[in-house]
């Protein structure tokens, strides 16, 4: 979520194809204030200027017009380049562009020659295919849903949903669901609204720490930005006497937090993925002290992060999926005393589109594996991507891990992976919120195992009422088995518009899949 300065994204769901600035350390061959041109070809100089802080792009990636009217025109501003027509500040607000020119990611010097350019730009346009690659076959989806009936619900009158969280309260009974109009519904088992909360910005996470009121982390700015308008607090109406509440403002665009004792004092730290726009960060605060902070990694993008001993040495380590430009997935191993060593487990090109993970063992052999979606296309190049969809990497019990199931879908946006059938086995539950409406009803798959990585996938003609941006499961009925709730969010009226030429009438902010194996 977060990839174009015009795009809305969480994180949420939130990875961008932008560029981020070249390492100064890679000097361009100059004469005085004259740059000369090199003898490197154009597949050279893409590997040289495009691969210099991540994966250089394969041309494959993108079709001709895409890489030369959208994706390098926008690389051409990140080496210093001026072409005509381009304005790296073009409409953005005045406190976006103070935010934006703080950062210097524009440089005033030229990387290289306009030659060399030219003949970079070439290398793409001769190279990459003329329409975007179809998708590789893969089962057929069943349009219905056995194990599940579906209920849309809308919270008081909204006319645009625009649903930013989803988060279920077990020991409660509990659904938070935040809107992107600064309110945080709770709803309670019966789904029936049972109290509201008016709060500053979007709110994008949540916790329910015990014996204590819940922790609420808010984005600032829920579209693409570099201003640090986040907040971390305690949510209460009024402090109890004694306690201390909460209140870490100055957050760079946050989307996800997770509280643990990081450095084994004791006490709960708080680790937060400050995704950010063109600057961001991973960090955490020992002890939620403002005043403590450790920077993991100074880079924009973090959008998810599990906690889990990888190394078995009973200490909690942690794994980031980031996005933007630098798309990887990283280990961070606790060496004790809040010191980590980095390791990067999976490393993708910046078109990749990298939107949400989570670590599950699919093989049960005491390791954990990951699942991920990739599928963000709110950026420069907003096309069919065929690589798009859900992957399950597995874990050779080192951390070392390989692709071993792939389904593409367009524009995937989350998955998470439960025993929905009660049958020993992890089934998956996934959406797509970057797609271009051409098939709403796929916007929403369920995964049912066979067995040894084969899934069955199903949809249902209701994942057609909404944009599903946010996605829950958990047992909101009580009745023992585990149910899904989808939240849509649409960006534009205009969105809505496209589905009422398709026959759809019905925009909810909330489709409830309720489980229905107990009843059986």
């Amino acid at each position: 979520m977060f990839s174009s300065k015009t795009g809305l994204l969480l994180f949420l769901a939130v990875g961008m194809a932008s560029f981020a600035s070249i390492d100064p350390t890679v000097a361009p061959v100059r004469q005085g204030a004259v740059i000369k041109d090199s003898v490197l070809t154009g597949k050279q100089l893409a590997s040289r200027y495009c691969g210099n802080c991540h994966l250089a792009p394969e041309p494959e990636l993108l079709d001709k017009k895409t890489w030369t009217s959208r994706v390098l025109p926008i690389m051409a501003m990140r080496l210093g380049l001026k072409l005509p027509g381009q304005d790296t500040l073009q409409s953005l607000s005045p406190e976006e562009e103070n935010a934006i020119n703080s950062l210097h990611i524009y440089p005033d010097t030229p990387a290289l020659s306009l030659s060399d350019w030219e003949k970079l730009v070439d290398y793409y346009q001769r190279t990459a295919p003329e329409e975007p690659l179809p998708q590789k076959s893969h089962a057929p989806i069943t349009n219905t849903l056995p194990l599940f009936t579906v209920k849309a619900l809308s919270i008081g009158d909204k006319s645009v949903p625009q649903t930013t969280l989803l988060k279920y309260d077990s020991r409660k009974g509990q659904l938070y669901v935040g809107d992107a109009q600064n309110a945080l519904y709770v709803l309670d088992k019966n789904l029936q609204l049972a109290d509201t909360w008016w709060i500053d910005t979007p709110p994008t996470d949540i916790d329910f720490p015990e014996n204590a009121p819940p922790r609420l982390l808010t984005i600032g700015v829920f579209a693409p930005s570099d201003q640090h308008l986040g907040r971390l607090m305690t949510l209460e109406r009024s402090a109890k006497s004694g306690s201390s509440p909460i209140n870490i403002k100055g957050l760079p665009r946050p989307v996800r937090f997770v509280a643990s004792d990081l450095n084994g004092d004791g006490r709960q730290d708080v680790l937060v993925c400050g995704f950010g726009n063109n600057a961001g960060k991973l960090f955490w605060y020992d002890g939620f002290d403002l005043a403590k902070e450790h920077v993991l990694k100074a880079l924009p993008g973090a959008r998810n992060v599990e906690i889990a001993d990888f190394n078995h040495d009973k200490k909690p380590d942690i794994m980031v999926l980031m996005a933007q430009a630098r798309e990887e997935v990283t280990i961070f191993y606790n060496q004790g005393n809040g010191r980590f060593s980095e390791k990067t487990v999976l490393r993708f090109s910046p078109l990749f589109g990298s939107s949400y993970f989570e670590l599950v063992d699919f093989n049960k052999d005491g390791f954990q594996d990951i699942l991920l979606t990739n599928g963000d296309n709110w950026d420069y190049s907003a096309i069919n991507k065929n690589y798009h969809g859900v992957h399950i990497y597995l874990n050779d019990r080192k951390d070392n891990f390989k692709e071993a199931w792939f389904f593409p879908i367009y524009g995937a946006s989350k998955a998470i992976a439960r025993d929905f059938d009660q049958d020993g086995d992890m089934d998956i539950a996934a959406t797509a919120f970057y797609t271009a409406l051409e098939q709403p009803e796929q916007s929403f798959l369920y995964f049912s195992n066979e067995g040894k990585l084969n899934f069955k996938p199903f949809s249902t003609p209701e994942a057609a009422y909404g944009k599903w941006l946010t996605l829950e499961a958990a047992d909101v009925d009580q009745d023992g088995d585990t149910d899904i709730v989808l939240g849509s969010y649409f960006h534009t009226v205009g969105e809505m518009t496209q589905l009422l030429y398709k026959g759809i009438t019905t925009f909810p902010q909330l489709l409830v899949l309720e489980n229905t194996h107990q009843q059986k």
